[in-house]
């Protein structure tokens, strides 16, 4: 109803009611644009500062790996590396390589356990007593529990954070190599159906490395020529054929060669000493395959990959 006066009736005019995300507000207009001009720069600074904070904390992550990698703090620098992993962004090659030295560290120790214990295993069975066998068993076990762990842990990362966010083919090269090798080392000390497991998800992953190489790299980039040489070593190793080990390194080593005068300075030193370890282990296996035809003994040597000095 309106008001009677002595002029007769007056309406009464309800407010002109806005609606803003879902909230009834009885404000002009004017005023809800400022309001909403207000809520859109409070978000956009919101999202900025985060941004700024999530650059600070993965700045802070790599110069921590940093710190720990001069330590020699490996299980460290990989829990540092992870964090910045898991921002579930492209990693730089700076980042990326953190991560692969930090890992290789903290796997290489205790590969290179491994092996001393197994050959010591081997050495005194039916020397010592068995109270003793068992000990160094079960100090052996401890150590492939302790293999297992890492391995599934960085391929962990690799599928869910590595490989979905790599973006250019440099990158993809590199994290599936990196899983084919991590896969190759579960094949080193696995037995029956789980070293065959091993070694298929192994050679899938070094498959597609090379298809993305072979399209995406130079015959002399390094992370090539590092697959190359890994995955030759996969096939002499864990699937025992040196016959397509020494195919696929002489063909690297080959296609590289032609293409020498390309390499950059840059990158020069570590392709040369990539396809000295690719020529290095031809000549080995060469020599084995010979001195298997003719009946003669071979001789132990660490095969080379490019992993470590201490080789396989």
């Amino acid at each position: 109803m309106g008001l009677r006066t002595s002029g007769g009736l007056i309406s009464r005019k309800k407010p002109k009611l806005h609606y803003f995300f879902g909230v009834r507000r009885a404000r002009p207009f004017c005023s809800d644009l400022r309001w909403l001009n207000f809520q859109s720069n409070s978000i956009a600074l919101f999202i900025f500062t985060s941004a700024q904070a999530k650059m600070a904390d993965r700045e802070d992550s790599v110069y921590q790996a940093k710190l720990a990698e001069q330590a020699e703090r490996y299980d460290e620098m990989v829990e540092s590396m992870k964090k910045v992993a898991k921002t579930d962004t492209e990693l730089s090659v700076e980042e990326r390589n953190l991560l692969s030295v930090a890992y290789k560290n903290v796997i290489g120790a205790r590969r290179a356990s491994w092996r001393i214990v197994s050959s010591l295993e081997q050495k005194d069975e039916g020397k010592v007593s068995e109270e003793k066998q068992a000990i160094t068993k079960q100090y052996r076990v401890q150590i492939e529990s302790e293999l297992k762990g890492i391995c599934q842990d960085v391929l962990d990362v690799i599928d869910k954070h590595l490989i979905p966010n790599a973006a250019t083919g440099e990158s993809k090269v590199f994290y599936y190599k990196m899983k084919g090798d991590y896969h190759r080392y579960l094949a080193e000390f696995a037995t029956g159906t789980d070293r065959k497991e091993a070694a298929e998800n192994s050679l899938v992953a070094y498959k597609a490395a090379s298809d993305y190489s072979m399209t995406e790299l130079p015959p002399t980039h390094p992370i090539r020529l590092g697959l190359a040489l890994n995955f030759s070593v996969f096939y002499y190793e864990i699937l025992n054929s040196p016959e397509r080990a020494c195919r696929l390194a002489k063909a690297a080593f080959d296609d590289a060669i032609a293409e020498l005068d390309t390499l950059s300075e840059e990158s020069y030193k570590d392709s040369t000493l990539i396809m000295q370890l690719l020529r290095d282990n031809l000549t080995l296996w060469t020599s084995d395959m010979q001195g298997e035809n003719e009946g003669g003994e071979q001789q132990e040597q660490a095969v080379q990959d490019i992993e470590g000095e201490d080789g396989s």
